[in-house]
């Protein structure tokens, strides 16, 4: 009976568990999203948290998803998804007033680095070259490449061995820390700062091992640029449902998983916190993997595969946010139109970053000026706000997520050094507020039960990246428990706005399915 007994539940209904839904329901399974939550979305949500102003609680640009296919594959533009590219992607603005602006076009950024550091000029022009045949490769990683690719994709291989120095050269570039490598290639923390700012968006600090990779994603913006969905991020998971719902499958809330159930060798269905039970011959789940499988089976499972992602590690730097109702955009010195479409960095130079990081891993706050950055969607997408208002995001990358003597005293304080920092370079800034609400790390783990608030569940350090990912058995999306999936940004490839891996997850089973004689 379809109330008590689906073919696949879903475990969770942010983007990935959608996507795992629709790519399932389209191959013809009887599907059920099962979200903890009152909405769906997770991660990709936008919420009216003043009257009248509409904000992400935590994703804003939507960059990898573009190079996964995977809007065009779910045909989501034909059900009301709509982006717009925020071109500068990035902006800097020193305490001096100096901006940078980095721009799709690497030729338009050179320009604008020239302006201010001269003597990074060419070199980030030459980074940007060398970077891009790897980024190519990463890129396709998030996708399902065709035979037509491949060629191509070969010669990026070839041209990213030659650039990186060899297979050891390459090697020893993909181990080393982003600040390292953004120490060599750049010349001036007028340059290096911003892009450590990006970077520092996977949790990472600036003098971490293997760290490298993401300084490099750079060159991704260029090739693929940043992206923002008109009504915020929830117009993704807004899609992603209304095409679930046309291919026959079905989304609950307000529905949280206790356990899945078992007979020792395969899944039987879920049991829901309520008491209520839903059978199914397959279970996805879209959770932090190491709840998935270490909290949800019943009975649990014991043996060496559940032991190593019990040791999956978990950083304690994540972010803080703080969002603004304002009546009008920040007015830094020498603004020139479309300074305000992309992320607009505060921070100033690596050492401050790297402090930050240093001082979140000892459940601190990072000292003054706090490392910052916003975003202002409203810029691009004005039914975000009032007519004549706007709203600002502001995000520090590196706040703990277990803070010494806990959030609830310091939340306010906190959010006005946040302001502060945005003040020095915007005068004015701080009279512009009319409204705002502060998100701790605290509030998020609680919201979404995401435990340490971690914005990609794990980290993302190289030994629980790409086909390490949570671990190397895990990485394949299957578990030692026939029928049970595991999905989500905790999950291979990679965390952040992308779904590859729910469409992944839900490939595996499909895969599987064939295989064993089943449609």
């Amino acid at each position: 009976m379809r109330d008590n007994s689906r073919d696949v539940v879903v475990v969770g209904g942010g983007h990935n568990g959608l996507v795992a839904a629709c790519l399932l329901a389209r191959a013809g399974r009887d599907v059920l999203v099962l979200e903890q939550s009152g909405r769906l979305g997770g991660g990709t949500r936008t919420e009216e948290l003043l009257p009248g102003y509409r904000f992400d609680t935590h994703a804003v640009a939507h960059n990898l998803v573009q190079a996964t296919g995977l809007v065009e594959e779910l045909r989501l533009g034909e059900v009301g998804l709509e982006y717009v590219e925020m071109d500068p992607f990035a902006v800097s603005i020193g305490r001096d007033g100096a901006i940078v602006r980095f721009s799709r076009s690497v030729e338009a950024t050179v320009a604008s680095i020239a302006e201010v550091a001269p003597e990074d000029a060419a070199r980030y022009g030459d980074w940007i070259e060398d970077a891009s045949p790897l980024v190519d490769l990463m890129a396709a990683g998030l996708r399902r490449p065709a035979a037509r690719d491949l060629p191509g994709l070969a010669g990026a291989a070839v041209r990213a061995l030659r650039r990186g120095g060899g297979p050891l050269g390459l090697a020893g570039l993909l181990a080393s820390p982003y600040g390292a490598l953004l120490r060599q290639r750049l010349a001036t923390d007028r340059v290096r700062a911003p892009v450590a700012a990006f970077a520092a968006h996977a949790s990472a600090a600036p003098d971490a091992p293997g760290s490298a990779l993401f300084a490099l994603w750079q060159a991704f913006y260029h090739r693929i640029g940043q992206w923002h969905p008109l009504g915020g991020s929830q117009a993704l998971t807004d899609a992603l449902a209304r095409r679930l719902a046309a291919e026959g499958g079905e989304a609950r809330t307000g529905a949280a998983v206790a356990a899945v159930e078992h007979d020792g060798g395969r899944v039987r269905g879920v049991r829901l916190e309520d008491g209520s039970r839903v059978a199914a011959r397959a279970v996805v789940t879209a959770i932090d993997p190491r709840t998935a499988l270490l909290e949800l089976p019943d009975p649990a499972l014991t043996g060496p595969v559940p032991d190593r992602l019990r040791a999956a590690s978990r950083g304690n730097a994540v972010q803080a946010l703080v969002l603004l109702a304002v009546d009008r955009l920040p007015a830094y010195p020498g603004a020139r139109p479309g300074d305000h479409a992309g992320l607009q960095s505060f921070v100033d130079g690596l050492g401050a970053l790297a402090g930050g990081f240093a001082r979140a891993g000892a459940g601190l706050l990072p000292g003054d000026p706090v490392p910052t950055y916003a975003f202002t969607p409203s810029a691009l997408d004005p039914g975000l706000a009032p007519p004549g208002r706007h709203t600002v995001y502001l995000a520090c990358p590196c706040a703990p997520a277990e803070l010494h003597g806990g959030w609830a005293a310091a939340r306010e304080s906190f959010a006005d050094r946040m302001v502060d920092t945005v003040e020095a370079r915007a005068p004015g800034f701080r009279d512009s507020v009319v409204g705002r609400v502060v998100r701790t790390p605290e509030d998020m783990a609680a919201e979404l039960r995401w435990p340490g608030a971690h914005p990609m569940v794990l980290d993302v350090s190289p030994h629980q990246l790409g086909p390490l990912r949570p671990t190397r058995e895990l990485a394949g999306h299957r578990t030692p428990l026939a029928g049970l999936y595991l999905s989500g940004a905790g999950t291979a490839p990679v965390g952040g706005v992308s779904g590859a891996p729910g469409a992944a997850a839900a490939r595996a089973l499909l895969l599987d399915a064939r295989r064993q004689g089943r449609r």
